[in-house]
């Protein structure tokens, strides 16, 4: 494996706008820790970024819980991933793994023990496991009380729906619904969005507006629009991330994280925005 650089993208700058309550959390990042390679049918690793170079962004943004999520450079190569929660302190910390249909329950109980209660289903590009592999993987992490991940085009519902109605477990909307490009938030899509949340088991994370924004910070009006409606739909449902360190956009469109905590200024109320950084967290990973 080549030498990569260490992260050298900025760390510092302003504090956000936001005063982050006790307890907040950042549910999605990704780590790239030295000494483990991309896989096969994976991207590239972009540069290293590990828990040293996410402690100042944590810092910055007044955060003190995180949730890992398993690259998809590493496929179903999780040793990164329990590493970084090794080297986090486990009562603030969480992760997410990619779990093939035929993992065995000891490896999966063994990784409980280290903090990871979710499987990532990723439905897109380089995604180590599809929406076709969801409900195999759901049956096998059920037991354990873990939840789904679960990435797709939102511009694709109505291709996933019939399976996403099936999902007994807890399971996560990611990244606003990834619409790409963005719909209005009125769009029917939106609303078989509200319909999946209103049956229970459904969670929506506000993350990375920028990766599907057309119009681009700070306010990002296209996916905020469907953020907020979302929002006031079901705010005890709703979790927030960071994305960080943003490898999913070239170098040199990164956002600034600040910017990404403080959209909940403008998305959600101060009594909204508590739960969403603290008490829907704790209640989906066991903080």
């Amino acid at each position: 494996m080549e030498t990569i650089p260490p992260n050298t993208r900025p760390l510092d700058g302003p504090a956000p706008r936001l005063e982050a309550p006790a307890g907040a959390t950042d549910c999605h990042i990704h780590l790239y820790l030295p000494g483990y390679e991309s896989q096969p049918n994976g991207p590239k690793i972009p540069e290293l970024a590990t828990v040293e170079n996410y402690r100042p962004v944590q810092k910055r943004l007044g955060l003190e819980r995180v949730v890992v999520t398993q690259p998809n450079a590493y496929q179903f190569d999780n040793r990164a991933l329990l590493e970084a929660l090794a080297e986090i302190a486990p009562q603030t910390a969480r992760g997410v793994a990619a779990v093939a249909p035929d993992t065995p329950r000891d490896e999966l109980q063994a990784w409980h023990e280290k903090g990871v209660r979710g499987a990532r289903i990723m439905n897109l590009p380089g995604g180590a496991v599809t929406i076709d592999k969801m409900r195999d993987v759901e049956r096998l992490i059920r037991p354990l009380g873990w939840h789904l991940m679960v990435q797709f085009n939102g511009r694709y519902l109505d291709d996933y729906l019939a399976d996403l109605h099936k999902i007994e477990s807890e399971y996560i909307i990611d990244h606003i619904g990834k619409f790409m490009d963005p719909v209005a938030a009125d769009d029917f899509r939106v609303d078989d969005i509200l319909r999946l949340l209103d049956r229970g088991n459904a969670w929506f994370k506000v993350c990375a507006g920028y990766e599907a924004s057309l119009t681009g910070g700070p306010y990002y009006e296209d996916v905020g629009a469907i953020a907020k409606r979302v929002i006031k739909h079901a705010p005890e449902r709703i979790i927030w991330g960071s994305n960080w360190p943003h490898v999913g956009v070239p170098r040199e469109q990164y956002p600034d994280d600040a910017e990404q905590l403080d959209v909940l200024l403008d998305w959600a109320s101060p009594e909204l925005r508590r739960k969403i950084l603290v008490d829907n967290p704790a209640a989906l990973y066991g903080f």
